[in-house]
């Protein structure tokens, strides 16, 4: 099964890097760095310390903390952060600068990762949420580094996919040396795939240990007091090809009632800030770019969010906050960013990234749910813009289930530090 899945990557390279040159259209650094994605990291990384692999952005903010309490703890451990995706390395360079080592993770083929493990020669290495690549887990086996899954999740369809695999599956699982799952549901279906009992721990997800810096507070304030906001201002985040149109014929119902209310639109991907903008335009609504760093007129009704890093300030200026890629079958993305800023949530049906998660929000009333059309998402954003009570208390109702599930990340840490211990002392053996 190994062989049949490695030869099926080598074939199809060209295929990937057709897509890489086609998603580079908008987005030009998909045309960068191609070297890396195969490997070739020499001079660009520091050896023999801790490998931190996050997708994409979103998993690359979650391990932002985690990264930051681990150079504490082990400040003699160089850290190689790695990612696959432009808008991910973005936000390393951004958050963490030159405090860690950046490159992209290469492709789960045998030559490359050879040629970026004999470079970087990791003592320990953690893969942020669920990235299974068999032939990096296999690696990392056979060169006894220890691998750790942290902040591990793994949907009900996922792991349906990944047991249509069978005995491969199931050979795969113990070679990871330890998964620390979100919880009880995701452990479960791990274990149905053939993890060890004794290399599992639920410890919580870590996207509850954010938390407001002084500085983002501070920006917050100040961004509020330019744009002088006197007005309601709701906020779609992370929106996905297909939500956009409903979002912005929402925005004209809601604009009847509230002449005045403000939309801030943020699409998920960068290479999607263009297309976005010519259908505000098809919307005939008036809007400027949050790029061009002016405050909103009166005449303004949309600012399009078309920079990278700022989610969590944009957050801090609204109401009411829609949370996207769950009006469309993408899963959704994190509502405890807007959980954060004490701000009630909407999302669409499809939110099974973050099911247990919801859950726990529709059950303590901070997110309501809405069907994938404008008029059901006017209507419920309408109840909230005429009650500032109920938008209060939903709001607060999300912080608390926040503040209240906080801690994972100190259980995370336990788990990488039992590890780190071990190989300390299999160091101090091979010394005698």
């Amino acid at each position: 099964m190994q062989f049949i899945y490695t030869s099926l990557l080598y074939l199809i390279q060209p295929l990937v890097w057709l897509k890489l040159l086609w998603r580079s259209r908008k987005a030009p650094d998909y045309r960068k760095r191609w070297f890396e994605r195969y490997g070739f990291c020499r001079g660009k990384v520091t050896p023999n310390g801790i490998l931190i692999h996050s997708v994409s952005m979103g998993e690359t903010i979650a391990a932002i903390p985690l990264i930051k309490q681990l150079q504490n703890r082990y400040p003699n451990l160089p850290i190689t952060v790695t990612t696959m995706t432009p808008t991910g390395s973005q936000q390393v360079k951004k958050s963490l600068a030159q405090s860690v080592s950046h490159v992209y993770l290469p492709y789960d083929l045998p030559g490359a990762l050879k040629r970026f493990l004999d470079i970087l020669q990791p003592k320990i290495v953690i893969i942020m949420e669920t990235e299974l690549w068999p032939n990096l887990i296999c690696a990392l086996k056979k060169r006894k580094i220890p691998l750790i899954i942290a902040n591990a999740r793994l949907s009900e369809r996922s792991a349906k996919g990944y047991a249509k695999l069978g005995k491969a599956i199931n050979d795969l699982m113990p070679k990871i040396t330890h998964i620390a799952a979100q919880n009880q549901l995701d452990a479960e279906r791990f274990l149905k795939l053939g993890s060890p009992k004794d290399q599992l721990t639920v410890t919580g997800s870590i996207k509850f240990d954010i938390e407001l810096s002084d500085e983002l507070q501070q920006k917050v304030m100040i961004l509020k007091s330019s744009w002088q906001l006197q007005r309601p201002v709701w906020i779609a985040a992370s929106t996905h090809h297909g939500e956009d149109e409903i979002i912005l014929a929402a925005h004209q119902i809601l604009l009847k009632n509230y002449p005045d209310l403000l939309l801030i639109l943020v699409p998920r991907h960068l290479e999607r800030f263009i297309t976005v903008e010519r259908l505000i335009t098809q919307y005939h609504l008036n809007y400027q770019l949050r790029s061009d760093n002016k405050a909103p007129t009166k005449q303004t009704q949309v600012i399009l969010g078309d920079t990278m890093g700022e989610l969590l300030l944009l957050y801090g200026l609204a109401d009411i906050a829609f949370v996207g890629g769950s009006m469309v079958e993408r899963g959704g993305h994190n509502p405890l960013e807007p959980a954060l800023h004490h701000l009630p949530i909407i999302m669409g049906e499809y939110y099974f990234n973050f099911n247990v998660i919801c859950q726990q929000l529709i059950a303590a009333n901070g997110l309501w749910l809405t069907q994938s059309n404008s008029h059901d998402l006017a209507e419920k954003i309408n109840k909230l813009l005429a009650n500032k009570t109920l938008t209060q208390t939903m709001g607060e109702n999300a912080w608390q289930v926040l503040a209240q599930n906080q801690g994972a990340l100190a259980r995370l840490l336990t788990v990488i530090d039992s590890e780190l211990l071990k190989l300390q002392g299999k160091g101090a053996d091979n010394d005698k």
